[in-house]
C-alpha cells in the first residue's frame, strides 16, 4: 500500500459533488474564497475507529470552525447509511457518500481489492489547493485532531 495519494500539495483539489448525510448535495468548489476544507477519507462507517475519530471531530468542532475549516468525512457507504451512523452518534460533520468510488479514486485513496477507502486526510485552502495530505499505513490507526488542527492553522 503507498503512503502518496494521487493528489499531493500544490495540486487544484479535484472537484466534486457528493450526496451528504443532510440528504443535500454538496460541492467542494463551493468553499473556494470563503473556508478551508479538510476531507477526512475514511473506510467504513460503524467501524469502531471510524466511530472514534468522527466522534472528535464533533467534540473539537468548534476549533475547526474557528479556524475557518469545514470538515466532511467521506466513504464509500451509501447516504441512507451515513444519515444513520451520524444520527446514531450525534455526529456534527457532514458524511460524504462517495458510493460509486469516483471521488476517493480521483484522491488515490481506494483500496480497490477491499472496494473501501483508506484513511486519509486531505487539507484544501480558500483557493481550491492542497496543502497536506496524509494517508495512514494501517486502517486502525488515525491522526489526531490537534495534529490536523496544527496543519490547518500553518495556512496562514
Amino acid at each position: 500500500m503507498s503512503d502518496v495519494l494521487a493528489v499531493r500539495p500544490g495540486d487544484r483539489a479535484p472537484d466534486f459533488t457528493l450526496q451528504a448525510s443532510s440528504g443535500e448535495e454538496i460541492t467542494l468548489s463551493v468553499h473556494h474564497g470563503t473556508s478551508n476544507v479538510l476531507l477526512a477519507f475514511f473506510p467504513l462507517a460503524f467501524t469502531p475507529v471510524c466511530t472514534s475519530e468522527l466522534c472528535a471531530f464533533s467534540d473539537d468542532f468548534s476549533q475547526f470552525a474557528g479556524a475557518e475549516t469545514v470538515i466532511y468525512g467521506i466513504s464509500v457507504d451509501a447516504a441512507p447509511s451515513l444519515k444513520a451512523f451520524r444520527a446514531t452518534h450525534n455526529i456534527s460533520v457532514e458524511l460524504l457518500s462517495d458510493f460509486r468510488r469516483e471521488v476517493c479514486r480521483a484522491y488515490g485513496t481506494l483500496l480497490e481489492p477491499e472496494f473501501f477507502s483508506r484513511r486519509a486526510y486531505v487539507i484544501v485552502d480558500r483557493d481550491g489547493i492542497v496543502r497536506w495530505t496524509f494517508v495512514e499505513r494501517e486502517l486502525g490507526h488515525r491522526r489526531q485532531n490537534a495534529e490536523l488542527l496544527a496543519q490547518i492553522e500553518a495556512l496562514a
